[in-house]
């Protein structure tokens, strides 16, 4: 999951920590509606890569949105709009689902839901998706079941890599809980205990955390984050993106949009087929049984070329698809690609393709994405 740049003409949100990135040198950039930290200074892309990868990285991703729905059968009713199937899970554990528009099964969001109980659900959609996730919730929900939006209560941070556990070992806060469940804990400082979140989830395929923190609390959590003998390297945006795509995790505006469905995403393993109702059931069932027309496939070069968003994949002189996210992997060291290709041109794994990048031709292979190892677990 993640978001597309904001609206110019609306003033930018920033974090409740934004005095920290600022004294870390952060170098800002909008994202869906807020003024993010994209790198920082020391440290760049690479290096901030290469801390998840290798050791820990912290990022401020407060900028996700935070939604809860409460009342008797609020599992219910949210099991019968978004994607997937609370049924599958127990209260504690969290899970990855989507919100489909009804009429034409494109994605509007992808979000994660905190099962707390079977009256309290607490979502955590994308930046500039939170406000449509929540009127459509509202304008859905029956009487007695509540949608607020509470997306500047809480900021989030996520505590990626190897070390992560030792991290937050250091600051007494559970680390034991398997991969997708989360628990709620204190954090002593100074003088006093803030109550947060503790989910075993992330977005870049290594072993790690995200703390859901009071807004009012969340400087003083950084800090604390910063001050224990696990040494953490701050994170920003550009590096998440890399970690991201070189895990083949969807991006909502480029590989998920309303114009892109779940099945020709390959996320129809967060479709809970055999449920009685969700949001773009009927549409998405007939295009499960009639094959979609195109699919996001991942792609490797084998020269020098980085393909990036928009630039067009080639079979001979036709057309076959479109790159959706591509970047250079620091750890390959080579370009990769999520690409939407089409289903009539027959490609599979091992076959090469060609990307024009700036009028020229780069050799790819298909693959099958994560292009690294996973080591969420």
């Amino acid at each position: 999951m993640s978001d597309v740049t904001s609206d110019a003409h609306q003033p930018l949100r920033r974090s409740p920590a934004h005095e920290r990135h600022v004294a870390l040198g952060a170098k800002f950039a909008p994202f869906g509606g807020w003024e993010m930290p994209l790198e920082y200074a020391g440290g760049g892309v690479l290096k901030e890569h290469t801390a998840v990868r290798e050791a820990v990285g912290v990022f401020d991703v407060s900028h996700l949105g935070k939604a809860r729905i409460a009342g008797p059968g609020a599992a219910d009713f949210v099991n019968a709009c978004l994607t997937n199937d609370l049924n599958r899970i127990k209260p504690g554990k969290a899970q990855y689902t989507l919100c489909c528009d009804n009429l034409t099964g494109g994605v509007v969001d992808d979000i994660i839901a905190y099962l707390f109980a079977d009256d309290h659900v607490f979502l955590i959609p994308n930046a500039a998706n939170t406000t449509e996730v929540v009127r459509r919730l509202t304008a859905a929900a029956p009487a007695g079941i509540t949608v607020t939006n509470e997306h500047e209560d809480f900021a989030v941070f996520a505590v990626q890599g190897p070390k992560s556990a030792d991290l937050l070992a250091a600051l007494g806060l559970p680390t034991e809980h398997d991969y997708m469940s989360f628990e709620t804990a204190t954090l002593a400082v100074g003088d006093s205990l803030v109550e947060l979140t503790v989910c075993r989830t992330g977005y870049t395929g290594e072993h790690g955390y995200e703390l859901v923190v009071p807004a009012a609390r969340a400087a003083e959590v950084w800090d604390a984050i910063f001050g224990t003998p696990i040494e953490a390297r701050a994170c920003g945006l550009a590096a998440r993106d890399t970690l991201r795509t070189e895990m083949g995790y969807p991006l909502h505006g480029q590989d998920l949009s309303p114009e892109i469905s779940p099945v020709e995403a390959r996320s129809s393993w967060a479709v809970g087929w055999n449920k009685p109702e969700f949001w773009g059931r009927d549409v998405l069932l007939a295009e499960k049984e009639a094959g979609s027309v195109r699919t996001l496939r991942g792609l490797v070069a084998t020269d020098r070329g980085i393909p990036r968003p928009h630039m067009s994949v080639y079979v001979g002189d036709d057309i076959v698809g479109e790159i959706t996210s591509g970047t250079f992997s620091p750890t390959r060291k080579i370009g990769i690609a999520l690409a939407l290709i089409d289903a009539a041109a027959g490609l599979v794994e091992g076959d090469t393709v060609e990307v024009d990048i700036r009028g020229r031709r780069s050799i790819m292979t298909v693959t099958r994405p994560p292009f690294v190892t996973p080591s969420v677990r």
